[in-house]
């Protein structure tokens, strides 16, 4: 005797060889012996064979209509027998029980399964929403098939257009978009930025980078709402004439500079930061969009500032006007020593604004040791730069440039990038952030002097932080460090400004000590500055990488920092090089460039030859 049976949840046939009533030991058509429940004996039948059986039941199964078959059962529970006889007309045989049994337990849209060989006939309305989501899922596959095989053509479906950010930035895996292009870049053996750069999606590489930050941290877009500034009060005159000290591509010039020669002889030296703050209130719409961007973002050819041009405008120390300016004011005597400082609020005449290009052929170390001051703001600028270097001294710094690093300027023009590069310590350089480093330094005190809130720059044991509360910054060997200089570009300077404003008032502070709204600034600016400088560093790598196309590089010489990672001396790219043999740090190596990957940002190189060892 044969029996068909349920079992793992499908259907089986058997020979049984010992029937012990609740139970049954049977062979199936391999041979395999098994101990099965007499529960789980669906049919019992002598004829046909084994395989002729599961075969011919199938057929049958395969030829019943579904649809049909769920009319004629009842609307209670059944039994697949009856369902069975109500279907043919007649009293089934094995294989045609078999074949309805199979037929049911493979529609459970139609039929609910509610037992052994049990089941229920499903409500209209739900087989309705069943058969419309199995509609829909049989649609999308098939959409999601065309998908693919599009992809795989390196053919952009229409429908990708508008999802394409998505698609690229964070894809959602429950899309049949993801999904397709995850199939295609499987049989292609492409990332996904590359097979869409083949399907004409990405006609910019240099556009895919810059908008996947923009999709991350301005989802909005980088344009400003139209606003007004306020009318800040009016404030005394100074009565200096200021200058500026900054990059020719500088709109947003945050300082300058000013010397005035006392009746006693000394000097009281200005330093002047802008003051947007006076025209900026808390809570007030240009302040949302400042507390939001919390910096300007930089990038090789372009920038995306923390404030509208208009705002920029009506406080930057451009030349030529009266700004509003929040200055700090250092008495030094004949040894540049400090020995009074006073701070103010006030208008300031901006004489000039002096652009690095062109002050820095004649403002160096060869034409200060030449003595050569006849250009525009020389006595000026050599005794900022004695006093820059007595700042320096004073905070326990070594004035030896002899390990001076390396900047290197990007300029972008008409698609076409050159990188140059300056010694970094300059005197140009020193000057500025040693009235930087005074100020901020300064403020810093006044505030905590003052019991008054600040975010300060701190540092300790080699690592930096940003905190509320004041402590010393030991790389710069000063006991206050609170950044205040630069209010246009950074949201942490203008509220620090705000708080050193009402100082100088007398008034309440604008963030009270423990406000939360501080430590939210602080820990919102401390994020954001960071990942834009990772996209700045990312960008500059980009255009490191078009440069060496751009100028048709063949063979470059690098400098090996350790083991096989290098950096190129012309430009800032470095990148690890399989070929490189073992090899000293700092020996300069020849390479051969090989492909450039301007998407993925990287290049590979081979090892020619090295030249020598540098110091």
């Amino acid at each position: 005797m044969n029996i068909f049976y349920e079992e793992d949840g499908g259907f089986k046939v058997g020979n049984i060889l010992t029937d012990n009533t609740t139970s049954l030991q049977v062979e199936n058509t391999h041979g395999k012996r098994s101990k099965i429940k007499s529960a789980n004996v669906m049919l019992r039948f002598a004829q046909p064979g084994l395989s002729e059986f599961m075969t011919q039941a199938e057929q049958v199964a395969a030829d019943i209509d579904v649809d049909f078959l769920w009319e004629a059962s009842p609307q209670d529970e059944f039994e697949f027998g009856s369902l069975a006889q109500e279907y043919f007309g007649h009293t089934p045989n094995p294989i045609e029980a078999a074949g309805a049994l199979i037929r049911l337990h493979g529609s459970p849209m139609h039929f609910y399964k509610k037992g052994k060989g049990r089941y229920k006939a499903a409500p209209p309305d739900a087989l309705k929403s069943a058969l419309a989501s199995a509609e829909k899922k049989r649609l999308l596959a098939e959409q999601q098939a065309r998908y693919t095989e599009q992809l795989g053509n390196f053919e952009l479906p229409a429908e990708f257009a508008d999802k394409l950010a998505m698609i690229l930035y964070k894809p959602d895996r429950n899309t049949i978009e993801v999904k397709a292009l995850e199939a295609a870049c499987a049989h292609t053996h492409l990332s996904a930025a590359h097979l869409l750069e083949k399907c004409g999606a990405l006609p910019s590489t240099h556009d895919f980078h810059l908008n996947k930050f923009l999709f991350e941290y301005f989802p909005k877009g980088i344009d400003f709402p139209a606003v007004t500034v306020d009318e800040h009060p009016e404030l005394p005159l100074a009565g200096v004439n200021a200058f500026s000290i900054d990059d020719a591509s500088t709109t947003e010039i945050d300082d300058a500079f000013s010397l005035e020669q006392l009746a006693s002889g000394n000097w009281r030296i200005g330093i002047h930061i802008a003051a947007p703050t006076l025209g900026i209130v808390p809570g007030s719409e240009i302040d949302g969009i400042a507390a939001q961007r919390m910096s300007t973002v930089y990038m090789p050819g372009d920038k995306i500032t923390m404030l509208p041009d208009n705002v920029v405008q009506s406080f930057t120390l451009c030349a030529d006007r009266v700004s509003p300016a929040l200055s700090l004011y250092v008495e030094v005597n004949e040894a540049l020593e400090i020995v009074n400082s006073e701070s103010r609020i006030e208008r300031l005449h901006i004489a000039a604004n002096l652009r690095h290009d062109t002050l820095e052929p004649l403002f160096n170390e060869e034409s200060l040791a030449a003595g050569k001051l006849d250009y525009a703001y020389a006595p000026e600028l050599k005794l900022l730069w004695d006093f820059a270097q007595k700042l320096e001294a004073g905070r326990g710094k070594s004035a030896d440039n002899s390990t001076q690093q390396v900047d290197y300027i990007f300029q972008v023009e008409n698609d076409r990038i050159t990188i140059g590069q300056r010694l970094r310590g300059s005197p140009i350089d020193k000057v500025v952030s040693e009235l930087m480093i005074l100020a901020n330094s300064s403020w810093g005190k006044l505030l905590d002097d003052n019991g008054v809130a600040g975010i300060y720059r701190t540092q300790n044991n080699g690592k930096v932080k940003m905190s509320t509360v004041a402590a010393p910054h030991q790389g710069l060997g000063v006991a206050h460090y609170a950044w205040s200089s630069s209010p246009l570009r950074r949201y942490v300077d203008l509220v620090n400004q705000r708080q050193i404003i009402s100082v100088l008032r007398g008034e309440p502070p604008a963030y009270a000590k423990n406000d939360a709204t501080l430590f939210a600034i602080l820990s919102g600016f401390d994020t954001a500055y960071t990942a834009y400088a990772e996209f700045q560093r990312e960008m500059e790598r980009y255009w490191c990488l078009r440069w060496l196309l751009q100028e048709n590089i063949k063979q470059v010489p690098a400098t090996v920092l350790r083991e096989n990672l290098v950096k190129l001396v012309d430009i800032p790219l470095v990148g690890r090089i399989p070929s490189l043999p073992e090899t000293p740090p700092n020996t300069r190596v020849t390479l051969e460039i090989g492909d450039i990957d301007l998407l993925d940002l990287n290049f590979d190189a081979r090892y020619v030859a090295a030249v020598e060892a540098v110091a």
